[in-house]
């Protein structure tokens, strides 16, 4: 076999302008078609690849709001940290809550004090703040509304935890970022840990229950067991529930501080009546007193909504009226004259009170035959 010979002036000849252009133009598609097919790939395997980056983006715009720096925080935090809530962003206040003042002393005596008072409890591990408060009762009772004005009171920063963000698909993971809670809760100490309707992540343990979920319910506890031996950590894990019977005993023995916040009585609904109506154009012969009484069994959010609708209905007949200038309104966006048809709305009365209240009577009526029907069944 013969080989042929290669000139050697055409292995150093250079390329053309137009071979270079098409060399990086391919390479630059090789290059485009790697990447996009890499990252295709990594989605694939990990779905959630997507929520972890946004939610890294929203950790760090919360940390910057909070004022918290130098501050390194893992993966795992950050997915945490974007569920951070600065407590001088919150608009609730204890001002902000009507018919609770005996619960709202009892919290303020007992876990904000030995907080804000640290040096006067400082010689005593009695006396230091729970690690633990639950509070417990009806739904639409103001429950969150107390966890919120804590956090704000107290100055802490405030992790409202879901429990959807401690689930991952991957095996070792949730517990990673249960580990991630507290790590992160010691980092910004003052904190307080958030979980609503903590029935539903902490339940009565079985034989029944996933593998994953036991791990990581596990893990939650051995952690919150190393806050109760750190007296110097100001970290407060607090939860709501209106079923606490359905929580694990090692939990509620982690939650030794409780409030009851039961369903308003015939004076703290007045109490509530006036504050939600303390800024709205009232007729003054409404009686409070009057529907005090006869709101009998209505939450907090249940008043609310009643209010609401009541609200609403001076609004319909504004709008419905045909010698009112609405239409003249929906097509003039001046401020002063938008503020003067405002004025021409006119004032809640006790009718559109009883009237919201016979709506409400009726909804939670519904309600209750729902859940009627379905224990029958079962």
């Amino acid at each position: 076999m013969v080989l042929k010979e290669i000139p050697t002036e055409s292995i150093s000849q250079p390329l053309g302008r137009n071979e270079v252009f098409g060399l990086l133009f391919r390479l630059t598609i090789f290059g485009a078609v790697t990447y996009f097919t890499i990252k295709w790939m990594v989605d694939a395997i990990d779905p959630t690849r997507k929520q972890k980056m946004e939610a890294q983006k929203q950790a760090e715009k919360l940390m910057k709001q909070i004022g918290v720096q130098n501050v390194k925080l893992s993966e795992y935090e950050m997915s945490i940290a974007a569920h951070l809530v600065d407590p001088l962003t919150m608009q609730i206040t204890w001002s902000d809550i009507a018919g609770l003042d005996e619960v709202i002393t009892e919290l303020k005596d007992t876990v904000i004090l030995p907080i804000q008072m640290r040096h006067l409890f400082k010689g005593s591990r009695l006396l230091q703040p729970p690690k633990g408060v639950l509070l417990y009762g009806p739904p639409g009772c103001g429950k969150t509304l107390i966890a919120k004005a804590t956090a704000k009171d107290a100055g802490f920063r405030f992790i409202n935890l879901q429990p959807s963000t401690l689930t991952d698909k991957w095996y070792g993971e949730s517990q990673k970022l249960a580990s991630a809670v507290f790590s992160l809760a010691i980092k910004l100490q003052p904190s307080i840990i958030f979980i609503d309707e903590i029935d539903s992540f902490l339940r009565s343990r079985s034989s029944s229950d996933h593998e994953a979920t036991a791990m990581m319910k596990a893990q939650f506890m051995s952690l919150w067991d190393g806050l109760e031996t750190d007296y110097n950590c100001q970290v407060i894990i607090m939860g709501a529930t209106n079923r606490p019977q359905d929580l694990d005993s090692a939990i509620l023995r982690r939650m030794p501080t409780r409030f009851h916040i039961n369903q308003p009585n015939r004076m703290q609904r007045e109490e509530i009546l006036k504050l939600i109506l303390k800024n709205e154009n009232v007729d003054p012969a409404v009686d409070f007193v009057d529907m005090a009484k006869e709101t009998d069994g209505f939450s907090g959010s249940d008043l609310r909504e009643m209010c609401r609708d009541a609200a609403l209905l001076c609004v319909r007949d504004f709008v419905h009226n045909p010698h009112s200038a609405f239409c003249s309104y929906q097509q003039d966006t001046d401020l002063v004259f938008v503020s003067r048809i405002q004025d021409q709305i006119r004032s809640i009365n006790q009718d559109d009170m009883q009237t919201a209240r016979q709506k409400m009577r009726k909804s939670k009526s519904a309600d209750g035959q729902t859940v009627l029907i379905h224990s029958t069944l079962d």
